[in-house]
């Protein structure tokens, strides 16, 4: 959903289902969770039912307690902030933060032309580019090259993952080493992208400060499966040329009205899609799942991300190619990748037993 180990152990192809939560000492962070239980009204499967489940309450505090500054909750919800603040700009920016801010900044600047350029055929570029660069992130860069929740043929994934690098959210080494990142360490001092660091930290801030994520959690070791194939190496060098080459066509072939709608209104859509992933996912929603974090299943954010916004189905199967367990559960992005099984283009698809559903179950 823009989006590095310490030592990890490989990432296996079928992660456990099951997470223990840890908190590290070796940071000086400590992660508060208090247990109360309530009848809470979320759709198991053949009706709505009350069932009473388990609520945690985290708190995230950076550093040692002492320097805590301050610490406040996030209304409507379990999330309690405990941080000593970060300065946004007293701090070393290093060239690729410098360049995301500006990248960031601009479609954002770009969009606000949006309403004096705009043409029927420019706003339908908007919604195909829209439609394809997102379904490219989901599929490829989350399900299929994060999780490995299925196998594409090597063809057909670097298409869907060259989509993703249009998508204007990193190239897939990167998108995959901080997602992994985020399950390995989620909603601890550790996660590159947790509310419990701040609501506009999870959703925003965090892509800024690539040093700070290589700091706490480490290099891109944790992706070594992409980094040894030299596509994804190629794109990682190459990646602002692709970048420019994408929006010049876009010029070329509609001037500034596709380029406003292309670069700037899509990519302003892709980027809060995806943010809110990280942030209202892990704020607001209801839990299905009894997963050691605070994901949440929220269902306007599925609606607008492709199916994404079920998170806490996926926090609780990670290596799951469907995040909309059930029938009622839009996931457009399961529907495609059950085609591409239908056609033989997608194997090895993961599913969730009914064993591992039983024990995860909040209940």
């Amino acid at each position: 959903m823009v989006s590095l180990a310490t030592t990890l152990k490989p990432l296996s192809p079928f992660p456990s289902f099951v997470k223990q939560h840890k908190t590290s000492n070796n940071n000086a962070f400590s992660t508060y969770r208090t247990h109360t239980y309530t009848n809470s009204g979320f759709f198991k499967r053949g009706g709505a039912v009350a069932v009473p489940h388990k609520k945690y309450t985290f708190v995230g505090v950076h550093d040692a307690p002492d320097q805590v500054e301050s610490s406040w909750g996030i209304p409507l919800s379990e999330v309690v902030v405990a941080r000593k603040k970060r300065a946004f700009w007293q701090r070393s920016w290093n060239y690729w933060d410098v360049i995301r801010l500006v990248e960031v900044a601009g479609v954002h600047l770009l969009s606000l032309l949006a309403p004096f350029y705009l043409s029927w055929s420019a706003f339908r570029v908007f919604l195909w580019i829209v439609a394809i660069n997102g379904i490219c992130i989901t599929l490829c860069y989350h399900r299929n090259l994060s999780h490995r929740s299925f196998d594409l043929p090597k063809w057909l994934e670097y298409l869907f993952a060259y989509g993703g690098l249009l998508a204007f959210q990193g190239d897939p080494i990167e998108w995959v080493s901080n997602h992994r990142y985020h399950h390995k360490h989620c909603d601890t001092q550790r996660d590159p992208h947790s509310p419990t660091q701040g609501f506009w930290f999870s959703h925003l801030a965090w892509i800024f400060d690539s040093g700070y994520i290589h700091k706490k959690c480490g290099g891109q070791e944790n992706a070594n499966d992409l980094v040894r194939q030299p596509f994804y190496k190629f794109l990682q060098r190459t990646i602002l040329l692709h970048e420019m080459a994408f929006a010049l066509l876009l010029y070329i072939c509609g001037r500034t009205p596709f380029l406003v709608w292309g670069i700037g209104v899509a990519n302003v859509a892709r980027y809060h899609g995806t943010f809110l992933v990280n942030s209202v996912c892990h704020t607001w929603g209801t839990r299905a799942w009894n997963t050691p974090d605070l994901s949440k299943n929220n269902l306007w954010v599925a609606a607008i991300t492709f199916g994404e916004g079920w998170h806490n189905n996926h926090h609780a199967f990670e290596f799951s190619a469907r995040h909309g367990l059930e029938w009622w559960q839009v996931d457009f992005t399961w529907y495609l990748i059950k085609f591409l099984e239908a056609i033989g283009l997608a194997t090895n698809v993961k599913l969730p037993s009914e064993a591992q559903k039983k024990t995860m179950a909040c209940n």
